[in-house]
């Protein structure tokens, strides 16, 4: 029977644990601050808080006694964030550069039930109703501000690579409307294509990427030879493409007249109901229109929930692992100061400071460890410049983005890890006898 109870009350504590952790890693920075304040004064106004500070005080006095196993502690736990921040930064900066190619008062149309822009094909009768829609900003020559764009996958020798080793880039054929459609696109060196020509204008990211897109060089996209006239810089995804002339890429491509979707410039953000509410009423057309933040956002979706979710299972590993070096640690530590405990219960000193004592002390080497780690990982790898396939088309240049919010949910990881490590031995030290204890050697 009492085994039973034994195995049960376990099977409890697991269960608590594990939904606290749960709860832990979930709630927002606001309710855990005032969980943090509401402890700091139940140490400062209670009898048994006080005496937990006093415990606790005389465990981190002892530290550099035991800066080894204290340190298996700190490097495994600094371990563990670094890796989770760095996955985390990745996703984040995947779906920042994203996010900022789209804003609210421009929309993207393209034909219904396509997921990209690559899957999508307007004929030229579309793209006229589309220009027309309501809502459609006018310039002062009274012309609609759109851009219809053709968007093709086309290879290029990636920079350092083997001389068979090619990746796919995204080739857009453009019009001249595309500059106004999109103010931040700005020529860094070099110049805008001539339309007709067989001319492109890079975006830096590419040319991070790929070999030869440096400014009068000639590379082959298709069976042609086209010039690099310029490079362009717009601090979004758009800065991962080639650009060209759409007619000259229609013709390479075999695509004759028509087009992937159309980009408006809207009189507003509250203009895009109304232009979208009259692109589904008009039969002349199957479109979808989105605003291209939402278009944008929805593209970064599944990568970035591949991405957290990669780093999630990583970072859970190591954590078991930092975990069980932390158990050891603090068992190790319970032993060692059994003695000392124990007088400590025999003077006055309830169990509940004891345990809270013995939980402090290890979750300051979890806290000591992440914030290490978060340090490690922002030197690192925030700035860092990587790529990855976008939407199936091409390869998405992007940097790390080691955000405030990833550090936090880092430095979170790392006080859950102390909470378990330290638990356990301090449950323990509460449990273990006054006379066994003060017989140990």
């Amino acid at each position: 029977m009492s085994k039973l109870k034994s195995f049960l009350g376990g099977l409890g504590l697991l269960l608590v644990v594990v939904l606290g952790i749960a709860a832990w890693l979930a709630l927002p920075w606001p309710a855990l601050l005032g969980a943090a304040v509401l402890f700091a004064l139940w140490m400062a106004l209670t009898r048994r808080g006080r005496q937990a500070g006093s415990v606790t005080q005389v465990g981190v006095s002892t530290i550099r006694q035991r800066l080894g196993a204290s340190s298996v502690i700190v490097i495994g736990i600094a371990g563990v964030v670094a890796v989770l921040v760095a996955l985390l930064a990745m996703a984040e900066g995947y779906r920042e550069t994203l996010r900022k190619s789209g804003s609210e008062d421009t929309a993207i149309v393209m034909r219904g039930a396509s997921a990209a822009e690559v899957m999508s094909t307007l004929d030229r009768a579309s793209v006229v109703v589309v220009e027309q829609a309501p809502g459609v900003a006018r310039d002062a020559g009274g012309r609609p501000i759109a851009s219809a764009e053709l968007v093709v996958a086309a290879n290029l020798p990636i920079k350092d690579g083997g001389p068979d080793e090619d990746g796919s880039v995204q080739l857009r054929g453009v019009g001249e409307r595309a500059w106004d459609v999109r103010p931040n696109v700005e020529i860094v060196e070099g110049r805008r294509f001539e339309p007709g020509k067989r001319e492109i204008v890079a975006g830096l990211g590419a040319r991070r990427q790929f070999a030869d897109l440096d400014v009068g060089k000639q590379i082959r996209l298709g069976s042609d030879l086209w010039t690099v006239a310029g490079l362009f810089r717009s601090g979004d995804a758009m800065e991962s493409e080639l650009w060209a002339d759409a007619e000259i890429v229609a013709a390479t491509y075999r695509r004759g007249s028509s087009r992937t979707s159309v980009t408006v410039k809207l009189d507003g953000a509250d203009a895009f109901e109304p232009f979208k509410a009259a692109l589904a009423a008009d039969p002349r057309v199957d479109v979808d229109a989105s605003t291209t933040l939402e278009y944008f956002s929805k593209q970064s979706e599944g990568m970035t929930k591949v991405i957290r979710i990669i780093g999630m299972v990583v970072g859970s590993i190591m954590a078991i692992g930092a975990v069980f070096g932390a158990l050891n640690t603090m068992f190790a530590t319970v032993a060692t100061r059994a003695r000392e405990i124990a007088t400590l219960r025999a003077i006055g000193f309830r169990s509940v400071p004891v345990v809270v004592a013995v939980m402090l002390e290890t979750m300051l080497l979890a806290l000591l460890g992440g914030l290490l780690g978060g340090l490690l990982a922002w030197l690192v790898f925030n700035g860092y410049t990587a790529s990855t396939i976008a939407g199936g088309v091409g390869q998405l240049t992007f940097q790390f983005d080691v955000s405030p919010a990833v550090l936090w949910t880092g430095l979170k990881w790392a006080l859950a890890i102390g909470f378990v490590g330290g638990l356990f031995p301090a449950l323990r030290a509460a449990r273990l006898p006054v006379t066994t204890a003060l017989r140990a050697a």
